[in-house]
């Protein structure tokens, strides 16, 4: 099935073919059939609404918890820019920010506008947009903790407003509809000192240096913990530390950590995944969740094109 866009007054940028393993943390993994980085809120819902909607489609940010497979994504990838989507504005005792918006910045911003309850974010390495897909947490606090609504824009163009309850959210996880596309969200929190805001950042930033490998070609945490337990030590009892596979290890460091150390394929780092999965089953009984988003086709998988180059 092969489709064409109309691209008459799409203002963003879109770019078939387009390599995609410069955008996430791993650096792994085949190409986008098509690539579409809009312009504003305006320019996605048009785009969305001239898309067939059986196209598939991949919203991806940073990268920082995402593994691309090598065979490539069929359909559409979106990608919000930070000069579309990377605001934060103070409005009132609230912040709102778009969904492109680094979440180290979210915290930054709310150090300086004297907003407390934000430091947790500066140890999160995503967006807004993540953070509200996934419920986002560290150190003990939660994006719904700080959240008043989001917004978002569905699969027909169509924009949204969630409530916190709409959000659905629970342990890494949200129950918003998965074809919705986030675009800003509406944050709360008491004042405070900047200087204990700082110190609060500080003392997530030091957690981070010194127990998670943060300058490695890495996804962050690769599994969530299980009820009552910690996937790292559940990883670590497996004998799982230090495993490789290919150009692809478990961090010495941390091994709820996957590593790309060697020109890892992204099948190394997912085979790699899976192996620790069945060790930690066989010595547990416990069945690790995978945290890591992985999206696309393996590799020699064929699949017909969804939309035309010409």
């Amino acid at each position: 099935m092969t489709t064409d866009l109309d691209a008459t007054d799409i203002r963003g940028r879109l770019t078939p073919d387009a390599e995609i393993a410069p955008f996430t943390w791993f650096r792994v993994g085949g190409r986008a059939e098509l690539l579409f980085q809009p312009a504003d809120v305006d320019d996605l819902a048009l785009f969305l609404s001239r898309l067939d909607p059986d196209v598939p489609v991949h919203v991806v940010g940073v990268g920082s918890n995402l593994l691309v497979r090598d065979g490539g994504i069929p359909g559409v990838v979106i990608r919000l820019s930070a000069r579309g989507f990377g605001h934060a504005v103070r409005e009132g005792e609230a912040i709102r920010a778009g969904s492109a918006l680094p979440d180290k910045r979210l915290a930054a911003f709310a150090r300086d506008e004297g907003l407390g309850g934000f430091a947790f974010f500066h140890g999160i390495p995503g967006t807004v947009g993540g953070a509200l897909r996934m419920n986002a947490g560290a150190n003990g606090t939660e994006t719904r903790e700080r959240l008043v609504e989001a917004r978002a824009v569905d699969r027909q163009g169509r924009r949204h407003a969630l409530s916190l309850a709409d959000m659905g959210f629970t342990y890494r996880h949200s129950a918003a509809p998965n074809d919705l596309i986030f675009t800003e969200a509406l944050f709360t929190g008491p004042p405070a000192d900047r200087v204990a805001i700082q110190a609060e950042m500080d003392a997530v930033e030091h957690h981070r240096e010194t127990a998670q490998p943060i300058r490695e070609k890495t996804g962050g945490s690769t599994f969530t913990n299980p009820p009552g337990n910690k996937a790292w030590q559940l990883v670590d009892a497996a004998g799982c530390r230090g495993l490789r596979i290919g150009g692809a290890m478990v961090s010495e460091m941390h091994c709820n950590f996957l590593i790309n150390v060697d020109n890892a394929t992204a099948h190394d780092l997912e085979r790699l995944g899976e192996t620790v999965r069945a060790r930690v089953l066989a010595t547990s009984g416990v069945r690790l969740e995978w945290e890591i988003k992985r999206i696309g086709r393996f590799a020699g998988e064929t699949v017909e094109p969804f939309l035309g180059k010409g």
